[in-house]
């Protein structure tokens, strides 16, 4: 009878350890595109409940001192996924359609450090970083890809999906709006009743992926299409809102965080699993009403004030990180790359990044690693300059939403406006509204220095510096 207990009670033991989860944690990278500061309940939003964002901040840490690597689609994609400032590898702005540069593929992204660690990776929804084959996802680390290779508004069409027949109009010799697998497309988006289900495809294939590489570790990169304009919503969050159609997208994406939630738990692995939740870049506020919120900062999308860089920042990972715990310190999100690395186990980039590894901040409480960032725009302008919670704004030309905005899809005239060197302190003045270079002046100079270093290593067009340490780019062949 002891030995029928003992043999018993080994069984239970042994399926215990099995059924723990790999030491090493599955990784989660959920991109909305274009969310600003102010766009969820956990950082204001009033009028869209969000109640997945806010069981993600309840269980997670929230991160009020975010910034992307630059305020614009591609160049910030590229920072994630790199670690590197963009200006660094060649990459600025929002590839077009017809473009002829891509993310150079001999630069490694976390994909291919996760994959070459045993991982098995995945992206689903907006890549950016080359047009066309093979400058798409697959060829950069990633086992599989199901998406589209550039924002939902670039297509021969309008808001409504009617096709742009004025010559004219530069749009008009676009490509359609392609959906691919692979390399390979399988749908073409011609209307807007097909881009109101791209978040619902999205949020299925992700769960599938989840469901799929439950028995081994997973990376899964989700770029979500919304909340860029054109915005689209499926009929199940039509009307939901108080604020219209750009409300009706929050709650749609927030449905989809979510399921992807939902899945992790099914599958029991929520615990041990990194779920990053985050934007690319700040509201595009010329959009009016189908544009969201900074938050309060300065200017928006395509700007280095604030608004432009500082987006919302949710992390997850039961098994390290505090519930509901909050992070004020400086973070971009260069610092994912080496972060999920340490994490992981999985090895850096052989050639020089910038992102610095936050695993001790996150899940031990230990000082934040950076308290510097520069804040870069264009080909290569260095426009900013962070030291903690100093900015040093440098002299140059910016896009500014000081003006009337559009309104239901049509975008407002926006202007460029010359900006003047100021000081800002951000722990008193958020909104860069008053200019303290007169009162600090021991702290202008301290900035001034930083940014010759960032002249030296990655140049500045403002001032006419090449820079010693960038790298250029892919060029893809011309059609």
């Amino acid at each position: 009878m002891k030995k029928a207990f003992l043999w018993l009670f080994l069984v239970l033991i042994a399926g215990r350890l099995f059924a723990q989860p790999s030491a090493r944690p599955n990784v989660i990278i959920i991109l909305m595109d274009d969310m600003g500061y102010g766009d969820i309940e956990p950082y204001g939003m009033t009028g869209i409940p969000t109640p997945n964002f806010n069981k993600l901040a309840t269980e997670g840490m929230r991160f009020t001192h975010y910034n992307v690597g630059q305020p614009i689609c591609t160049a910030s994609r590229a920072a994630l996924l790199t670690g590197c400032y963009p200006n660094r590898i060649g990459i600025h702005g929002a590839l077009l359609p017809l473009s002829n540069e891509a993310l150079n593929p001999s630069e490694e992204t976390v994909a291919s450090l996760l994959k070459r660690a045993g991982y098995h990776t995945g992206m689903i929804g907006k890549w950016h970083l080359g047009r066309k084959p093979p400058f798409f996802p697959i060829h950069y680390g990633f086992d599989s890809f199901y998406g589209l290779p550039y924002s939902n508004d670039m297509w021969p069409r309008e808001i409504d999906g009617t096709k742009i027949t004025d010559t004219a109009n530069a749009r008009s010799k676009w490509p359609e709006l392609v959906l691919y697998q692979g390399d390979r497309g399988i749908d073409t988006i011609r209307t807007r009743a097909q881009q109101e289900q791209l978040t619902t495809l999205y949020t299925e294939h992700a769960v599938s992926f989840i469901k799929a590489n439950r028995n081994r570790p997973f990376f899964l990169y989700l770029a979500h299409s919304m909340t860029h304009v054109p915005l689209a919503v499926s009929d199940k969050f039509k009307g939901k809102s108080e604020l219209g159609l750009f409300g009706d997208v929050v709650m749609e994406v927030d449905w989809s965080i979510g399921q992807i939630m939902k899945a992790l738990d099914e599958t029991g692995l929520a615990r041990n699993t990194l779920l990053i939740v985050t934007s690319d870049n700040g509201p595009w506020l010329n959009y009016g009403n189908h544009a969201g919120s900074s938050g309060g900062f300065r200017e928006g999308k395509s700007t280095t004030f604030e608004g432009g860089t500082r987006v919302p920042l949710l992390v997850r990972w039961p098994a390290k990180i505090k519930a509901g715990s909050i992070n004020s310190h400086l973070m971009t999100n260069m610092d994912w790359l080496p972060t999920i690395a340490a994490a992981t186990g999985a090895p850096l980039p052989k050639k020089r990044i910038d992102g610095l590894d936050f695993l001790p901040a996150l899940t031990a409480g230990a000082k934040n690693p950076r308290d510097v960032f520069y804040y870069y725009f264009g080909t290569n302008d260095l426009q900013a300059v962070r030291y903690k919670h100093w900015k040093l704004v440098l002299p140059h030309t910016s896009s500014s939403y000081k003006a009337l905005h559009g309104k239901d899809g049509v975008g407002g005239k926006i202007p460029h406006v010359p900006v003047p060197m100021a000081l800002y302190d951000l722990a008193h003045d958020p909104g860069e509204a008053y200019d303290v270079q007169q009162l600090y002046p021991e702290i202008k100079e301290k900035l001034l220095k930083l940014a010759d270093e960032a002249r030296d290593d990655l140049g500045d067009g403002l001032t006419g510096k090449p820079g010693k340490n960038r790298r250029p780019a892919a060029e893809i062949k011309a059609d």
